[in-house]
């Protein structure tokens, strides 16, 4: 039974995965026995001390700027020495980014920056790797609220997430004959720093924990815990799902 729910030897890529949501699952990831690959895009100091804490055999950092082609030849030519010839176990997508702003304020160059990390990233991603990967793989695409209910200043990462989830579904389906499965983990309100983004940081905090039943914000610890058992066994049978994370947050609106 403990074997269902193991990740121990697994070698994933994790996106994003020295910060935020990403970090919080690189380190569930590698503190189970997995070796992780985390990409990031900037701040090396960060990602090292990410390194340092959880053990260079355990976490392997890679920086590469994933809406570029050149990042991407970058983060599969590192991935070669790293996988040593062995297949990639699991693809985390948690790198993102966008512009929070009302829509007058808004121009194609957001739209263009927000969708090719969101979006096109986790596509060119996917077609990189659909041949590294071991059958029984798991896929994870780290999705928000915002792809399917409108939020203030929030179209156009919405819109990125629901193009995503939307992938998601079709891959979940186009890769199952390889024994690959695709689903979309979708936290509630986590306490992270792309509160930041928002003008409105504190009131939309309060707002939001009134609607919470029990008044409790996602904590990184809850998130990471299912990214892990969609990683294992045990959860074999979920493919092209949604599993939402929020303490009920999404059944109260």
């Amino acid at each position: 039974m403990k074997q269902l729910f193991s990740v121990a030897g697994k070698t994933i890529l994790v996106t994003g995965g020295t910060r935020g949501i990403g970090l919080a699952i690189t380190r569930a990831l590698a503190k189970s026995g997995a070796t992780v690959i985390a990409n990031y895009a900037r701040d090396q100091k960060s990602a090292l001390a990410v390194q340092d804490e959880l053990g260079a055999q355990n976490v392997n950092i890679v920086r590469a700027d994933l809406t570029r082609d050149k990042g991407m030849d970058k983060l599969f030519e590192a991935m070669v020495p790293i996988l040593g010839g062995k297949t990639l176990d699991g693809l985390i997508h948690c790198a993102a980014t966008g512009i929070h702003a009302p829509f007058d304020q808004l121009q194609l160059k957001h739209w263009d920056w927000t969708m090719n990390l969101n979006a096109r990233a986790f596509f060119d991603l996917m077609v990189r790797a659909k041949d590294l990967f071991t059958r029984g793989a798991s896929v994870i695409a780290l999705s928000s609220e915002g792809a399917a209910t409108a939020i203030p200043n929030y179209s156009l990462v919405g819109a990125s997430k629901g193009a995503l989830e939307s992938l998601c579904r079709h891959l979940a389906i186009e890769m199952s004959a390889a024994g690959v499965r695709v689903n979309i983990l979708s936290p509630g309100s986590v306490l992270t720093d792309a509160w930041d983004a928002f003008p409105d940081k504190e009131q939309r905090l309060q707002t939001t924990l009134k609607k919470i039943p029990g008044g409790k914000l996602t904590s990184l610890e809850e998130v990471s815990s299912v990214a892990l058992f969609l990683c294992a066994e045990a959860s074999n049978a979920i493919n092209g799902q949604v599993i939402i994370v929020d303490h009920g947050e999404r059944i109260s609106n």
